[in-house]
């Protein structure tokens, strides 16, 4: 991709089978793909900026419907290398709103072999915001060192880094979350936390304010909380603290909603929000989404998204 890049997003991509059936009534299921990181970076492309995405995938079957969906969403692949190792996959299945099965085949997948190697300086500088997830972390210790090398570089060369823990009990443990944790929050500049996970399991903090300010003693300058517990966002950024409730509660399915929103946030975050605009504006990209089934087809567009967020600020 020529010019500069607004986001870079570090981190792994999955097949995606979803129905709004059982996973045993089910007939047929519908192909997609998804990966926290590349949901995070589909959903700013959509509103549109400039992404490049580093993975690695599987030169297996499903390579060409892969590369070919990202390339014709906009998304710079030049970065993206092929292994022998498979795609992992996930199958969601949604037949109600109160209802939801996922189950994930991801050991020793594609992207569990992405390292330093991976990692370009000049590619790096050539963008506003590096992107990376604790879940990109867990994949492996080569991963790990891969997005450590590339916020290292991003904080030498005067580019944001944003970082998600994402935690996820099923990919690690609060210890292993702390320690990764550890070793990547001094070259952090804005984070994105859930009260019911990360705050908890990583800080062992259950308040968003003394949580806010912890990470804020730590060095990280922007913070961003989602609480599902109070329906919103608390944002804090230059000393204040401010709440910004969800888009909406009518919602069929909340997978990556969260990566969705972060997509939605680095967007505006590149293109002159301010940290409080662009939550409000992310809330907007992250409730049309959940507004379907699965991980990214159901993420809008930046017309859609505009003009909803233009009728609220006048």
């Amino acid at each position: 991709m020529d010019g500069k890049l607004d986001i870079i997003a570090l981190g792994e991509s999955l097949i995606e089978l979803s129905t709004n059936s059982t996973m045993s009534a089910a007939g047929c299921l519908y192909k997609s793909y998804g990966g926290d990181a590349l949901t995070t970076a589909i959903s700013a492309l959509r509103m549109g900026s400039k992404v490049g995405f580093i993975t690695r995938i599987g030169d297996d079957p499903f390579k060409d419907f892969l590369l070919d969906s990202w390339k014709a969403e906009g998304l710079d692949t030049s970065r993206i290398k092929l292994t022998n190792e498979p795609n992992g996959l996930y199958i969601i299945a949604r037949p109600a709103l109160t209802e939801k099965e996922v189950v994930h085949y991801r050991k020793k997948i594609a992207p569990s072999k992405l390292s330093i190697d991976d990692v370009d300086e000049e590619y790096i500088k050539n963008a506003s915001v590096i992107y990376a997830s604790g879940v990109t972390l867990s994949l492996s210790p080569s991963a790990d060192e891969a997005v450590e090398y590339a916020f290292k570089l991003a904080k030498e060369n005067g580019v944001t880094t944003a970082y998600d823990p994402n935690y996820y009990s099923r990919l690690t443990t609060p210890n292993d979350a702390k320690e990764a944790f550890s070793r990547i929050y001094s070259y952090v500049d804005l984070i994105f936390m859930n009260t019911k996970h990360d705050s908890i399991n990583i800080l062992e903090i259950d308040s968003h304010e003394n949580a806010i300010k912890k990470l804020w003693d730590m060095g990280i300058s922007t913070v961003v909380l989602k609480s599902s517990e109070k329906n919103g966002y608390y944002t804090g950024y230059n000393g204040k603290i401010v709440f910004t409730e969800f888009y909406t509660s009518d919602y069929v399915d909340t997978t990556c909603s969260g990566d969705t929103f972060n997509g939605g946030f680095l967007h505006a975050y590149t293109h002159g929000f301010t940290p409080l605009e662009a939550t409000k504006f992310a809330s907007i990209v992250a409730g049309l989404q959940a507004k379907g089934i699965g991980a990214i087809k159901s993420i809008p567009y930046r017309d859609e998204v505009y003009s909803i967020y233009r009728g609220y600020n006048g």
